[in-house]
C-alpha cells in the first residue's frame, strides 16, 4: 500500500481521491487551508488519515506544509489537488504552491498535477507575470503547472511526473450542473499515484480519464520549461534540485 499526501483534500476532487484511496488500504496525508477547515476531514482523520494544514496561497504556509509533511515521514505519491479558479490567489496557489512543494518535500516515486482542459488557452510566456497573484489567468495558471509537472518529468528521471485534466465535474469549483462524470474525475490520479499498471509507471505524460493526450506544446518545451522554474526559483527563493 502506498503514503500518498493530496493538497486540497477537504473538498472537492482531493476529498474524493482521499476517500477513495482510504477504502482501498492506502496510507493517507490530508490537507486543509487552515487547523480550523481540518474540521472537514475529522471523517478521515478518524479513518487513519494523518493531516497538515496551511493556506498555500501564502509563501511561508506553504514552507511550512513541506515541512510538516516531512516530520511524518518520506512518501510514496503527492497529488497537488488543490486549486482555485478565481481571485488573486490563483497563481499562488495553482502554480506556486506546487512548485515549492515539489522542491521541499523529500522526493516521492510519483508525483501528480491537476491541470485542465482551459490550459490549451493559457499564454506561454512570463513576461509580465506577477506570482504574487496579478498578472495571469486560470488558464495560464493550468498551462504552468502542466509544463512543470512536465519539467518535472525531464529533471527525475527516477520519478514518474504526470499531469491530469480531471475534466469539468460537478464539484464546488466545477459547480452542479458540470457534465463530466465525477468518478472519473478523481480515477486517473488516484491510479497514476498507486497503480502497478505498466502505463500508470510512465512519466511525463499528459493525461484525461487514464488516457494520455498531447498537452499545449510550450508545456513539452524545455525552453519554456526551464523559464518557468527560473521565474518560480526567482520568486521563491527555493530552487529545484536537479
Amino acid at each position: 500500500m502506498a503514503r500518498v499526501f493530496i493538497t486540497g483534500s477537504a473538498d472537492g476532487l482531493g476529498r474524493a481521491a482521499a476517500e477513495t484511496l482510504l477504502d482501498d488500504g492506502h496510507e493517507l496525508v490530508v490537507h486543509a487551508r487552515s487547523t480550523a477547515r481540518l474540521r472537514a476531514v475529522d471523517d478521515l482523520i478518524g479513518r487513519g488519515a494523518a493531516a497538515v494544514a496551511g493556506d498555500l496561497a501564502d509563501l511561508e504556509q506553504t514552507r511550512h506544509v513541506a515541512e510538516q509533511v516531512n516530520t511524518l515521514g518520506r512518501l510514496d505519491a503527492v497529488i497537488h489537488n488543490a486549486g482555485v479558479y478565481t481571485g488573486p490567489d490563483i497563481l499562488p496557489v495553482n502554480v506556486v504552491a506546487p512548485y515549492v512543494l515539489t522542491a521541499l518535500i523529500e522526493r516521492p516515486h510519483r508525483l501528480v498535477y491537476l491541470t485542465s482542459g482551459m490550459h490549451s488557452g493559457g499564454r506561454a510566456e512570463l513576461r509580465g507575470i506577477d506570482w504574487t497573484g496579478r498578472g495571469g489567468s486560470y488558464s495560464d495558471s493550468k498551462l504552468f503547472v502542466a509544463t512543470l509537472a512536465l519539467a518535472v518529468a525531464r529533471r527525475w528521471p527516477d520519478v514518474y511526473s504526470n499531469t491530469v485534466d480531471p475534466g469539468w465535474v460537478p464539484t464546488r469549483m466545477g459547480g452542479p450542473h458540470a457534465p463530466d462524470d465525477l468518478r472519473l474525475g478523481h480515477l486517473t490520479q488516484e491510479w497514476l499515484a498507486t497503480s502497478d499498471d505498466a502505463e500508470a509507471r510512465t512519466s511525463g505524460g499528459y493525461w484525461f480519464h487514464q488516457r494520455r493526450r498531447d498537452p499545449h506544446p510550450a508545456a513539452l518545451d524545455p525552453r519554456f520549461q526551464d523559464a518557468l522554474l527560473a521565474s518560480l526559483a526567482d520568486y521563491t527563493g527555493v530552487t529545484l534540485s536537479g
